[in-house]
């Protein structure tokens, strides 16, 4: 498992229960993780040092989870030796890491998108090109939001997209493919602004929850992600691994608001513990070209993820502060995932911005929040901040 974040600490859970698994082995992982798997001090970036480690412990699958590994090609460098790797190589991670070349394939592929705005004015939205951590996105009400956003953007690489600002309800959805196939996994809606009734600038994301009721997950998947791995495939770069694509649903059906390559954070750590089947099996079977015969998951209950970051994210993150209530919060029966943490001297502190991510699961979705939000309040550091209205439907 590649990566450090409540992303992998999720799956390396969801792996852990898997018959199929012999070890686990995490690099760099985390505190959380230290529990599941032998943590190595290997940078999810170093190409050379993930390929000794897979060849010292001898490594049947490497899962890459965060994105900007995979777009700086990676998963091609394990590949080229010879490993078999969950995750797109650099060329078709391209749809997460270019925007530009996202809206190409999508124009390409015929998957209705935002419009791409030639004048520039207020309500829109604005957009960083490359990668930026989910802070690149900055939705444009008024001709001063938007000069403030342009300026921000510009200070990322690459070129500044103008869209068209859609209205609608958010919706993520997950689907593994293996080059050619293409199998649905779960949808989740998350909640990226900061603050409470979606205020405050974008974030990585604050919360998820999942599944989302009355969407027709096989009808999006047929007319979102299976166009865009046709095209990527006629491209001559195949995709394999996770697509997931960020939707608005509008009056006039789902558009795209931009393609991941990877599994998404937070919503990973809701939609894994709805998934009532072993998915080992399905990530190897992507990674070995070989879906065929994967069925889509069951799902059960539902489950909510609540965000807990740092007073000043997402500016800052906080780094050495004591965290407590950790162990209380589990009590409660919720799943605590590390997303930024570390261990000090036998002492676990802050490590990033957003620090931990607090699951529930239940039979209803309003059991599930009430368990994520239980356990939320027994966590404490300083500063500690948390939206208060995750899956308030």
């Amino acid at each position: 498992m590649v990566g450090s974040g409540g992303r992998e600490h999720a799956l390396a859970w969801k792996l852990s229960s898997s018959p199929g698994l012999g070890e686990l082995h995490a690099a760099p992982g985390n505190p959380g993780m230290a529990a599941l798997a032998q943590c190595h001090p290997v940078r999810p970036e170093d190409a050379e040092g993930l390929l000794e480690l897979v060849r010292t412990v001898d490594i049947d699958l490497v899962l890459v989870g965060p994105e900007a590994p995979l777009v700086t090609g990676v998963a091609d460098e394990l590949r080229h030796a010879g490993v078999a790797v969950f995750g797109p190589s650099a060329a078709a991670a391209r749809i997460e890491g270019s925007k530009t070349f996202a809206k190409e394939v999508m124009e390409a592929a015929g998957v209705p998108t935002a419009a791409t705005l030639s004048e520039h004015q207020a309500p829109c939205v604005v957009k960083a090109d490359g990668l930026a951590a989910g802070k690149g996105v900055f939705v444009c009400q008024t001709d001063e939001d938007l000069q403030a956003a342009l300026r921000w953007a510009q200070s990322f690489d690459g070129p500044v997209l103008v869209e068209e600002l859609l209205k609608g309800d958010e919706l993520s959805v997950f689907a593994l493919s293996d080059g050619s196939r293409v199998v649905p996994l779960a949808a989740a809606r998350d909640y990226k602004r900061v603050g409470d009734g979606n205020t405050g600038p974008n974030t990585g994301g604050m919360g998820a929850y999942a599944p989302v009721d009355g969407v027709d997950l096989p009808g999006i998947v047929a007319a979102v992600h299976e166009p865009v791995i046709r095209e990527l495939a006629r491209r001559g770069t195949p995709f394999t691994g996770l697509l997931y694509a960020g939707l608005m649903l509008t009056t006039d059906g789902p558009r795209v608001l931009e393609f991941n390559c990877r599994f998404g954070d937070p919503e990973t750590q809701a939609v894994l513990p709805c998934l009532d089947d072993d998915l080992l099996p399905a990530l190897a079977g992507a990674a070995a070209g070989r879906l065929d015969g994967i069925a889509p998951p069951a799902l059960r209950g539902s489950a909510v993820t609540v965000v807990v970051a740092a007073g000043s994210y997402p500016e800052r993150g906080d780094s050495g502060s004591p965290i407590e209530g950790v162990a209380e919060a589990e009590e409660t029966g919720a799943l605590v995932f590390h997303a930024g943490t570390a261990r000090t001297r036998g002492t676990l502190v802050t490590n990033g911005g957003r620090i931990l991510a607090v699951t529930g699961a239940g039979d209803t979705l309003a059991d599930a929040r009430s368990r994520a939000y239980e356990a939320a309040e027994r966590i404490s550091f300083p500063g500690a901040r948390y939206r208060r209205d995750v899956a308030h439907v």
